[in-house]
């Protein structure tokens, strides 16, 4: 039964839906976590993660997002040790990236699921291209991070099976919907196949309103609805562990196309001032765990 099914049963109204919804998933985190393996932050992983997060390797412009996006509260959540093998998918410009290289640099591994530089889309190869460029301009930062093609549906393999502790995915489950539902569930698969049992699927998405079609929204409004992806996580083999509201931003009703909000601002220039009131999107963040351990 999917969240929305819980809610309507339990009696909520339509205007209280959404928050009877979440209450309702909150408590069967307690039924989905039993078994699951959570790592608790230490002070050496909040110290190592708020000197990245400092470092001078950010620019300004990425360091004035730390107030939205929560870099530090949500790797604690996700449970990230500096000796892990984390893969990260799509980095994009590398803002997640610039935090997780120094953390896992001297104990642990980072690698980079990224667009290959043959990419079909021409957008997708200036990206590919634009963030290597990154990585070799700052071997101290960057000079142990691995890559690995990765171009859904085309290319998901992620490495050996069992061989990871960690995938992370900021934002791009919206994209990987549009190109078809059966596309994010062998990313999902794919997440699964690699992980070591215990290991963690951190999942932060654009959040819709419950209940919502999700391909409808994502496509619209680069957005997918919670339930739904909660349930794309236990049909593929995971648990939930826990859900955060870290990400979460109550300002956002989540009608709007989530590039219209900052820092895109991709509307027209008369409603920037609105959309600056508003901030960055109103954002999911999910930790799976896969069984065995």
């Amino acid at each position: 039964m999917r969240i929305g099914e819980l809610a309507r049963s339990a009696g909520c109204g339509t205007h209280t839906i959404r928050h009877c919804a979440r209450a309702l998933l909150a408590a069967s985190i307690l039924l989905c976590a039993t078994g699951a393996a959570v790592a608790a932050p230490a002070n050496a992983l909040d110290a190592l993660l708020r000197q990245a997060v400092d470092g001078g390797w950010r620019s300004s412009a990425h360091k004035a997002r730390d107030r939205y996006r929560h870099p530090v509260q949500t790797l604690e959540f996700f449970g990230l040790g500096p000796d892990m093998t984390v893969i990260e998918l799509e980095p994009g410009a590398g803002w997640y990236t610039e935090v997780l290289a120094p953390v896992l640099r001297e104990h642990g591994k980072l690698i980079e699921a990224a667009p290959p530089l043959d990419a079909k889309k021409p957008i997708v190869r200036r990206m590919a291209t634009s963030f290597e460029h990154k990585l070799e301009a700052d071997p101290a930062i960057y000079g142990k991070v691995k890559l690995v093609p990765f171009d859904p549906p085309r290319q998901v393999e992620l490495g050996p099976r069992d061989s990871a502790d960690m995938v992370l995915t900021f934002r791009n489950a919206h994209d990987w919907l549009n190109e078809g539902p059966e596309v994010l569930a062998k990313v999902f698969s794919a997440a699964y196949r690699v992980l070591r049992p215990g290991g963690v699927f951190g999942v932060v998405e654009h959040r819709a309103r419950p209940y919502a079609n999700a391909i409808e929204s994502s496509r619209a409004l680069h957005r997918i609805p919670e339930d739904y992806m909660i349930e794309l996580g236990l049909k593929n083999g995971f648990r939930l562990a826990a859900v955060s509201e870290v990400n979460a931003n109550p300002k956002d009703t989540e009608t709007v196309n989530a590039h219209r909000l900052p820092p895109d601002l991709s509307g027209p220039r008369s409603e920037h001032a609105k959309m600056r009131a508003i901030d960055e999107s109103d954002r999911m963040t999910l930790r799976f765990v896969k069984p065995g351990r």
